[in-house]
């Protein structure tokens, strides 16, 4: 049968509703790193599924592409003239992904989930200024005494016991609003697809292990129409080398990491879509001080040089070496983090002495003392400190060093066990683990002993990297513990002035460093290649990039 003739205008309209539906359905394809290990927005700990939720979720208050704060659930808010009461005013009409009414009683019942000891949330403890927040979560005090409340459908207050940045602290995903009736009826299930119920700019679609979960445009979302992008796919990229040949080859828009590779090379192959600028983070190795011979309290007698001694930079005291904390400082000692950042990381990362990157107003870094040292002077003292804590060429330490499996966290663990075999005659296993095992292992503290460790900033405050030492809390992974850092922590809080409180969490970082539990090596620089079609990609220091900011060219 002939094909009958079509009509001019017809075909036109047909091509452009094809153009206009393909524009539509694209798929922004994101590397995410590893497999995000929960989507329980309360339970989240680390960047990937941090950046999986703040597409999910939205909190009171957001960020927005350049990382400030902005009206997210909330339309506006206010603090009484005691900085301790914060109020908030939700917009109207909120509702979750399913079309239900989200209003303020639901968002108050969700915060108190969120701090039930059976709950567990990991960032609790940044919120240990909001009232009984931390009695909750111990279990020493009923939900209903958190200090949140509903005054109507559309008001949250909260109650603070001191004063702290509390609008950023509504940006983490602990603060977000989970769907209650779906956690009662599945459980852990609730974030499977299909049961995940959400308030984002997006839904959750589909989630398949170990290879890419995929979110879909919220319709019921408040701001929807300004959400450029239909369908986010986050795949599973542990190998940086791997997620760059995919990104190479077009499978990939944006890229999580950046393998370590010059970087005038990478720019010249990539130009303009390799973004590389500062980030809040710190990467450290941490020490299991709970376990021997890493552990406190075991004293030798020895004669240190006097040179060591007196200036505090041996751990003496009446003569008596500590054995465990003369080792842990013998192998940061020996580290030469000047090449490693300049021949391993090799992105502009620089080399780093304490635990707060720079960058955070009003705050002045602490540092060690033996940052100005040369790196021959810094490995004859920790050859000295070896010796001293009982170990030798004939004697050595075996110590094995652990991290999640990733291309470059494994070429920074070969150069560090590297050095050690070199300054100490240490042995080294190297040990890497998929991420859901290594965090596990690293919060047990069993069979850890040097692990990869680190903090990206949640807020831009010196307290969110000092938090995890004061205590014995779920993100205390070495296990140190000092009744000094506490002190300082808590003279900090009840500061009356920024100037006071900068001073106070100063002197506790000092404390942290001078204890060696953990060893700094690099401040980070974010790095990530962007296609040229993907638009309204910011830098910020915090690096976060909602998908709902961007755009996608066909």
């Amino acid at each position: 049968m002939p094909r009958p003739p079509v009509r001019p205008c017809l075909f036109v309209g047909v091509l452009l509703a094809g153009i206009a539906g393909a524009a539509g359905a694209a798929t922004l394809e994101r590397g995410n790193g590893p497999e995000p290990s929960t989507l329980d927005a309360h339970k989240c700990q680390e960047v990937a599924c941090g950046n999986v939720l703040r597409d999910l979720y939205e909190g009171l208050v957001t960020e927005d592409a350049r990382g400030r704060l902005v009206p997210g659930m909330a339309e506006r808010w206010f603090m009484s003239a005691d900085g301790r009461t914060w109020t908030f005013v939700l917009r109207d009409g909120l509702r979750w992904s399913n079309g239900e009414p989200l209003d303020a009683p639901q968002v108050v019942a969700s915060f108190r989930r969120a701090f039930l000891p059976l709950t567990a949330a990991p960032f609790g403890e940044l919120f240990d200024a909001l009232h009984d927040a931390k009695a909750v979560q111990a279990g020493n005090a009923p939900p209903s005494s958190l200090g949140v409340e509903a005054t109507d459908a559309r008001t949250v207050v909260f109650h603070l016991d001191r004063s702290a940045p509390f609008p950023a602290l509504l940006t983490l995903p602990i603060a977000f609003p989970v769907y209650l009736p779906a956690v009662q009826r599945l459980g852990a299930q609730h974030t499977r697809p299909g049961a995940l119920v959400s308030n984002g700019a997006y839904r959750l679609a589909a989630w398949t292990p170990q290879a890419n979960l995929v979110v879909e445009r919220n319709a019921y979302f408040h701001d929807a129409r300004d959400v450029a992008i239909e369908r986010v796919r986050y795949q599973v990229t542990e190998d940086a080398a791997a997620e760059m040949q995919r990104f190479a080859a077009g499978d990939l828009h944006i890229t999580e990491v950046v393998p370590p590779q010059p970087l005038d090379a990478l720019r010249r192959r990539f130009g303009t879509q390799l973004h590389v600028s500062p980030y809040l983070g710190a990467f450290w190795l941490g020490i299991n001080t709970t376990v021997a011979p890493y552990r406190d309290g075991d004293c030798v007698r020895v004669s240190m040089p006097p040179s060591t001694g007196p200036r505090g930079l041996a751990p003496l005291r009446d003569g008596c070496l500590d054995r465990g904390h003369a080792l842990r400082r013998a192998l940061s000692l020996a580290i030469d983090r000047d090449i490693l950042v300049h021949h391993v990381t090799g992105f502009g990362e620089r080399v780093a002495f304490g635990v707060v990157p720079p960058g955070i107003e009003g705050y002045a870094p602490a540092t060690t003392p033996w940052a100005g040292w040369s790196q021959a002077r810094r490995e004859a003292e920790a050859r000295r400190l070896y010796r001293a804590a009982g170990f030798d060429a004939r004697r050595p330490l075996e110590i094995e060093l652990r991290y999640n499996t990733s291309t470059p966290h494994r070429r920074l663990a070969l150069a560090v066990a590297s050095m050690w075999r070199r300054v100490l005659g240490a042995r080294v296993r190297l040990r890497n683990e998929e991420w859901k095992v290594f965090v596990g292992n690293r919060k047990q503290r069993v069979i850890t002993q040097v692990f990869r460790g680190g903090w990206i900033g949640d807020v831009p405050d010196a307290r969110n990297f000092l938090t995890a030492f004061d205590g014995d809390g779920p993100l205390n992974w070495t296990g140190y513990s000092d009744t000094g850092v506490h002190e300082r922590l808590a003279h900090a809080d009840a500061a009356r002035s920024p100037a006071a409180r900068n001073a106070w969490l100063h002197a506790a970082e000092t404390r942290v460093l001078q204890s060696d539990a953990v060893i700094p090596l690099y401040f980070y620089t974010s790095k990530h290649l962007v296609d040229a079609r993907v638009h309204g990609f910011e830098a910020n220091t915090l690096d976060h990039h909602a998908s709902r900011w961007l755009r996608l060219d066909p």
